[in-house]
């Protein structure tokens, strides 16, 4: 590819039916630049590999009722060449349910098992896209080299790693890359976590110098405010890198909180947008290059039922080798850290009170006194680093209801209230002070 490519990526919520393949034929067809695409599984097909995975007696039953669904989406794959390939993945879902059923511990049985979905929806989505005038075809993430950082599960892609590895030549006309999984570092398949397909279009994105990303997803953006909590709101124009990062950690959950890493540094901005209205081209959110502007809040991020834990620490000249330490600790034993913040005496963390009793066994192997409290809900306020500012606003609407602190990432407030819901809606009329940000 001579001109830079666009990398779109299209999740499960976008690949219902043959409607959505419609859409996506039209986006591509009008795009002006070289375009590769990133897919999920279809809708559904990620859950019923889960399930299956635990009943591996139903085998045969399923690859039926996947071949049907997926024919369904793209009929006349019978008639082409990527039919065989459709059936050896099919037999391969087969073998890896037999493996399962002998020994639900296979993990490399498991990890080929999901990947099959992906490699399901690549054929469909290729050989759809083909018959409608595109120069289609599937790519499998490992087959062309693309390198994760862990075996059998991997945080995220090895961008280093790929770029020795990735076989640029399979880039040509409209390739249709599986998403979410790749080779570890054992050789293997090995998976990202839910939602990881994000992450491979960005580091495809990173690896081939794209122009942008455009993630396409069954919602018009990132809300100030997480739409499960029933805020009404307008999505968030545009997002620096490091905001949206606070987003993916905290409460977007249709960001992959990877997703931004291998685009940082390179300033390829990132778009969500909206499938079905993807002709209104005014509503989306844009990720990009940090940029500094008056203080402002531009979302609020909420975590509910969580702890504060509190621990002191004797201080030592090897004070950040003891953190490093009980981080990793916390890390391996699977504890989620909503948010800390140190000093060389003090350790201030906040788990979800599901991990308190764990968390706090492991960091009182690493300090002298802990002390903990519950809380209703941790809020983080996403584009806010002036904390005289913010406590000035939560003063003056009444808000303010338990501890405001800063922590590495973001600046938080601990509330009691249990009215989540409610305290969110009253507190978008400090969110609507900061809407446009779209510089």
């Amino acid at each position: 590819m001579l001109e830079l490519p666009v990398v779109h990526k299209f999740g499960g919520s976008c690949l219902r039916d043959a409607s959505d393949l419609e859409r996506i034929a039209e986006i591509l067809t009008n795009a002006h630049q070289p375009v590769i695409v990133v897919v999920s599984a279809l809708w559904g097909t990620t859950d019923r590999l889960m399930r299956a995975a635990q009943e591996p007696r139903y085998a045969g039953r399923l690859v039926y009722d996947l071949a049907k669904h997926h024919l369904r989406f793209s009929p006349t794959l019978v008639e082409s060449p990527l039919y065989d390939v459709f059936q050896r993945v099919l037999g391969g879902i087969e073998e890896s349910l037999n493996a399962l059923a002998s020994d639900r511990d296979d993990k490399l049985a498991y990890n080929r098992l999901l990947a099959s979905g992906e490699r399901l929806s690549a054929l469909v989505i290729a050989h759809g896209l083909s018959l409608r005038g595109l120069e289609a075809h599937p790519v499998g993430a490992e087959d062309i080299g693309l390198q994760l950082d862990g075996a059998g599960t991997a945080a995220r892609v090895d961008i280093a790693g790929s770029r020795a590895k990735l076989d640029r030549s399979a880039f040509h006309g409209v390739p249709v890359v599986t998403g979410w999984f790749g080779e570890g570092t054992d050789g293997n398949i090995a998976l990202l976590g839910r939602g990881g397909s994000d992450h491979t279009a960005t580091a495809l994105a990173a690896l081939l110098q794209a122009q942008r990303v455009v993630l396409w997803k069954d919602v018009l953006g990132i809300y100030p405010v997480n739409p499960r909590w029933g805020v009404q709101s307008s999505p968030i124009p545009y997002l620096g890198y490091g905001e949206a990062m606070e987003f993916a950690n905290a409460d977007a959950t249709i960001l992959h909180p990877a997703t931004v890493e291998p685009v940082y540094e390179m300033g390829i901005p990132i778009e969500i947008r909206h499938l079905t209205g993807y002709k209104q081209d005014g509503m989306k959110t844009v990720i990009g290059p940090d940029i500094e502007v008056e203080p402002a809040i531009k979302g609020i991020a909420c975590i509910p039922r969580v702890a504060c834990v509190n621990a002191e620490v004797r201080y030592a000249q090897d004070a950040a080798l003891a953190l490093s330490d009980l981080l990793q600790a916390l890390n391996e034993a699977g504890i989620r850290i909503c948010s800390f913040d140190t000093t060389n005496t003090q350790w201030r963390f906040v788990f979800r009170q599901h991990d308190v009793s764990k968390g706090v066994k492991i960091v009182q192997e690493h300090s002298s006194t802990v002390e903990y409290e519950y809380y209703a809900a941790m809020l983080s306020f996403i584009g806010c680093r002036d904390l005289d500012y913010l406590r000035s606003q939560l003063n003056d609407s009444n808000q303010a209801d338990g501890p405001v602190y800063e922590s590495v990432t973001s600046i938080h407030m601990l509330s009691n209230r249990v009215d989540i819901s409610r305290m969110l809606d009253e507190m978008m009329s400090l969110v609507s002070q900061g809407k446009n940000h779209s510089a």
